[in-house]
């Protein structure tokens, strides 16, 4: 679904490109134009409806609104309609003082349906669990688990997803870059929360993977230019340093953040040769042998002397299941989409990359890399088209038009990131930069972190790395909290760990929403 898969390389830069400016015309412009011709101007649209769900044992009364908004630039001219959803709460004596949440999935490239139907909105997409989900007719149903109880919510699709598009002089791909997108979605946010008087709720944003790249900008670009204030941020999938998360071959820096996610699987498939019956001490083990051993003898390459190198690779074949003679092979180095193929390799199977609970065919049993994404080609047909049956019968919003739910822009993104203060910009990007400023901007700003055990598209010891390096004030670190699940990158697919991902985020709202 490629919703929140992270592309961990540089790529072409895509120009921040408006054009401007027309050919000076002698006499007044306005004189010179046909007098019958119509200026399109573009409009914010709206469908909304009304809904009942019980959450909790209560009926709530929301209103559903599926529609477009308008953003301008510098100069004040329209450069795009941003479409969004929005669920609000009736019979709210002042919806000024009731908390409202931002939320989007990351891609970049990707639309929020996942989110959407997947976990926050008052509906839910029901999928198989680490299994295919059969052939449609699909089933959507009231979600229990919707936030909806404790904060109004506004799901927003970026430029080149959804119905959200560039226009006036704007085209599409002058947003696909780490800054203009950031500045895109919170101009849309200053704007929603102007034109629907919110600008005095308890705010939060919440991001998935990319989302979480973006959010950590946004909270500051927000709080600093527009002095809105956020009471919290929840990063779902943590992935705010790109460094991190490199695939490329000669870089090491991932590979032991990657180790500790790779006995969790291993361990679930019951693939390590001596497997204990509790995960959670075998893993603080691994912890300590990735930063520790495994990190030594990396950074040593070829001055690794023999005997330690036959140690690490025993260890190795401990930890993850892999032949000694492959891991030798690989000089030690098994990135994630390599670790999916060669684990049940011998099955003829492939792991999940966005979560490995998942199995698939492996089509090519002498393949390097794993072909595709079982989670991703187990859940996207029944979010697409149950999502497609919502849209157009429950919100009646746009029939017959065109929803991207996922578009391949990351192929063109910038990812570089210009941080304020410094001259040069990160070459690949990290808002752990920004999100660290807005804590310290913000002594209030709260951060709540989910993190799924199965996840090798971000895996929880990188996310541990990224929370530990935001370079913040000791007293700082109490003000972010990590919460861990039974699954993969979207936990919520996963009804226990929906549950839990439900209670944590209430339990936030509930402790950050009156600081």
């Amino acid at each position: 679904m490629r919703k929140s898969i992270i592309v961990l390389s540089v790529v072409l830069f895509a120009q921040w490109n408006l054009m401007a400016g027309a050919a000076q015309k002698s006499g007044d412009a306005a004189d010179s134009k046909p007098k019958d011709e119509v200026v399109n101007i573009p409009k914010s649209e709206q469908s909304i409806t009304q809904h009942k769900i019980v959450i909790g044992g209560t009926v709530i009364s929301y209103a559903a609104t599926a529609g477009t908004l308008i953003v301008r630039d510098a100069k004040d001219q329209p450069c795009a309609s941003i479409g969004y959803f929005a669920y609000t709460k009736n019979d709210v004596v002042d919806p000024g003082r009731r908390p409202i949440t931002f939320a989007y999935n990351g891609g970049p490239g990707s639309s929020s349906i996942w989110l959407h139907m997947g976990a926050l909105g008052p509906k839910r997409i029901v999928t198989a669990d680490a299994a295919a989900t059969p052939p449609p007719p699909y089933k959507t149903v009231d979600n229990e688990a919707s936030i909806l109880d404790r904060t109004d919510l506004v799901m927003i699709d970026p430029v080149g997803t959804g119905f959200s598009k560039a226009v006036g002089e704007a085209k599409d791909k002058d947003f696909w870059g780490v800054d203009p997108d950031i500045e895109s979605i919170s101009k849309f946010i200053r704007q929603y929360v102007t034109d629907n008087g919110r600008w005095n709720s308890p705010k939060y944003l919440l991001g998935e993977s990319y989302g979480t790249t973006r959010s950590a900008g946004v909270v500051d670009y927000l709080q600093v230019k527009e002095a809105m204030a956020f009471n919290g941020v929840i990063l779902v999938s943590m992935a705010t340093d790109f460094e991190v998360g490199d695939v490329s071959p000669d870089c090491y820096r991932p590979l032991p953040l990657n180790l500790p996610t790779y006995t969790a699987v291993a361990w679930y498939h019951k693939i390590l040769p001596d497997p204990p019956a509790e995960l959670a001490p075998l893993l603080n083990e691994v912890r300590a042998f990735a930063i520790g051993e495994y990190l030594h003898a990396l950074m040593q390459g070829s001055d690794l002397p023999d005997n330690e190198r036959k140690a690490i690779l025993a260890k190795l074949h401990r930890y993850t299941g892999l032949s000694v003679d492959y891991l030798d092979k690989s000089d030690l180095r098994v990135n994630t989409f390599q670790f999916c193929k060669e684990l049940l390799r011998g099955r003829l199977e492939t792991v999940g990359w966005l979560d490995a609970r998942f199995r698939g065919v492996a089509f090519d049993p002498f393949g390097k890399y794993a072909e595709y994404d079982p989670q991703d080609s187990s859940t996207t047909p029944a979010f697409t088209a149950a999502f497609l049956d919502y849209l157009h019968r429950d919100l009646n919003f746009r029939p017959g038009t065109t929803y991207i739910m996922q578009a391949d822009i990351w192929k063109t993104w910038d990812y570089r990131h210009k941080v304020e203060g410094q001259e040069v910009p990160q070459w690949l990007v990290n808002t752990g930069v920004d999100l660290a400023h807005a804590m310290g901007f913000n002594p209030n700003l709260r951060v709540l972190v989910l993190q799924g055990i199965y996840d090798l598209a971000t895996t929880f010891l990188a996310t541990e790395y990224q929370v530990s390096h935001l370079n913040i004030r000791k007293d700082f670190r109490s003000h972010i909290e990590i919460k861990y699940y039974d699954s993969g990158h979207m936990m919520y697919l996963h009804e226990p760990s929906l549950k839990k991902f439900k209670q944590d985020l209430a339990a936030f709202i509930d402790a950050t929403g009156r600081l």
